[in-house]
């Protein structure tokens, strides 16, 4: 039972210790221990004003990489915009120039079938010219043989002649 009732001289013995861990610890660990929870306060406080900080900047960057972005967009679309005018345009010469060569192409050949076609009719005019000639000199020689036939084309020949 002598735990339950301390007696009087434990009970003074306890108080001397208490006080005098209280003194040491008072003396030689409260200041120390104070000062590192100010500290630690301090680094605390200034981690989350570098964390406000932060926030802050990540939010500005934020904000510079969506108009960066935005801006990138807008070069993007005028960029496809210029290629597309660009295109249309080269589509359209290529069009042009086709159609202007078809065209030139089409000249030519109607040229060049003129061309042939009237040098056929030279031919044929002059295969018909010889044709012609070679007839009448077959009907002439048959004609000159015959000593009385020749004798009445040059009379009928001298009489239509006019000679004036």
């Amino acid at each position: 039972m002598g735990l339950i009732t301390p007696e009087p001289g434990l009970i003074i013995w306890q108080l001397i210790f208490f006080l005098l861990l209280f003194f040491v610890l008072a003396k030689y660990a409260w200041k120390p221990i104070l000062a590192t929870l100010k500290e630690r306060e301090g680094q605390i406080e200034g981690a989350l004003k570098l964390a406000e900080q932060t926030r802050a900047e990540m939010a500005l960057l934020k904000a510079n990489n969506d108009k960066l972005q935005a801006e990138a967009r807008a070069d993007r679309d005028q960029i496809i915009k210029a290629a597309k005018v660009a295109s249309d345009k080269m589509i359209n010469d290529a069009r042009d120039k086709a159609a202007a060569e078809g065209k030139r192409i089409i000249d030519d050949a109607r040229e060049a079938i003129n061309n042939e076609r009237n040098a056929i009719v030279a031919q044929m005019k002059k295969e018909v010219v010889t044709l012609s000639l070679d007839i009448a000199e077959k009907i002439l020689r048959q004609e000159l043989n015959n000593k009385p036939a020749q004798e009445k084309l040059v009379t009928e020949l001298v009489s239509k002649a006019n000679l004036n």
